[in-house]
């Protein structure tokens, strides 16, 4: 059997309930492009790029921890992308999807590729915050960023399996989504890694690579990833992370986000999860410089100030409660609601 490329549509594909081969998209492209609705445009672009003579895209990476830079990700790593996804997810040619990411980033972009390569029937609608509203479509698959779910808890019992990525979910929002019929995936990837690469079931601690992945970890306990069908390089992250096995791995925190308060090192991800939902507004902690320790814990707040009880932080340890408590009437945060720390830091 000849291998997939980015050239071949599946037999099976739909788009708005329409069969379509490379030539009607390349046709509706247009269209869109011309006369479109304002979130078909980039759509109508990225079929026109997609099925051009390049073997490759360019495009931008998120710039949470650092400056966005452009770099180049090849179709058929992408192609071979969607059939680990089919497989891990169970997805058959003929499931009815929902595409609601924006398509200027990479998650969006390769839900278009896996409706195109696994013959997906697939709706657009526009990226919004609540992407099921007014919508009685029952869906097989759909992505959304985790405040897409948050306002489509209602909805989401119209849609069979939900993968959610882009942001880590919040506790509550994990509670929630627990409490659902809809089978709801967290998962875990970057662009670089074209979009996820493991993903674990909500509730579930330790998250599991795709197929054709395998994991380890560097001096600094960070993550590396070996995906050669994805990568020509072996991916080291700043994410540091706990081996369960060769294929299951607990996140704890980001390398660069520790914080070494007189000597003792903190990870905020790691306190963050012990808080969960106890502080109703927006929070993450960090350290800031102190001439004493080096560097002390705070806890920053979205919002006006307010009093917090300081039995809220009874969960923690004694060095892990923080020093100081600020608030920020509205933090930084990347198009898929990551909150940028170190800009919304600089801010107080």
């Amino acid at each position: 059997m000849n291998e997939l490329t980015y050239h071949n549509v599946h037999n099976s594909f739909k788009l708005y309930g329409f069969h379509m081969n490379r030539e009607d998209l390349c046709r509706v492209a247009y269209s869109f492009i011309k006369e479109g609705e304002d979130f078909e445009k980039p759509v109508g672009s990225f079929i026109l790029d997609w099925f051009d003579d390049r073997p490759y895209l360019e495009m931008n990476t998120s710039g949470t921890t650092g400056k966005s830079k452009t770099i180049r990700i090849d179709k058929q790593a992408m192609v071979n992308s969607a059939l680990a996804t089919g497989d891990f997810f169970d997805i058959h040619p003929g499931n009815k999807a929902l595409q609601c990411l924006p398509v200027q980033y990479i998650a969006g972009k390769m839900m278009l590729v896996r409706a195109f390569i696994l013959g997906l029937d697939m709706d657009l609608v526009a990226p919004n915050s609540a992407p099921l509203y007014k919508n009685d479509t029952d869906y097989d698959f759909v992505a959304m960023v985790p405040l897409q779910a948050q306002h489509s808890l209602k909805e989401l019992k119209r849609v069979k399996k939900v993968i959610i990525g882009g942001a880590k979910i919040s506790t509550t929002l994990e509670k929630q989504l627990t409490k659902l019929s809809t089978i709801a995936y967290e998962t875990y990837g970057m662009t670089e890694t074209i979009t996820h690469i493991a993903a674990k079931k909500v509730g579930e601690k330790a998250f599991t690579v795709l197929p054709n992945v395998t994991i380890s970890y560097n001096d600094n306990n960070c993550l590396v990833i070996h995906a050669p069908r994805i990568s020509d390089e072996v991916i080291v992250t700043n994410d540091i992370v706990e081996l369960v096995n060769e294929n299951q791995f607990v996140f704890l925190g980001r390398y660069d986000n520790v914080v070494n308060s007189g000597g003792i090192k903190l990870m905020p991800e790691q306190i963050e999860e012990k808080l969960g939902s106890k502080i109703e507004a927006r929070y993450f902690v960090a350290g800031k410089p102190d001439q004493k320790l080096g560097e002390k814990l705070v806890l920053i707040v979205e919002g006006e100030k307010q009093t917090i009880d300081e039995a809220v932080f009874d969960v923690l340890d004694k060095y892990e409660k923080p020093k100081e408590i600020l608030f920020v009437p509205k933090f930084k945060e990347t198009e898929n609601g990551k909150i940028i720390r170190k800009e919304t830091l600089d801010l107080v």
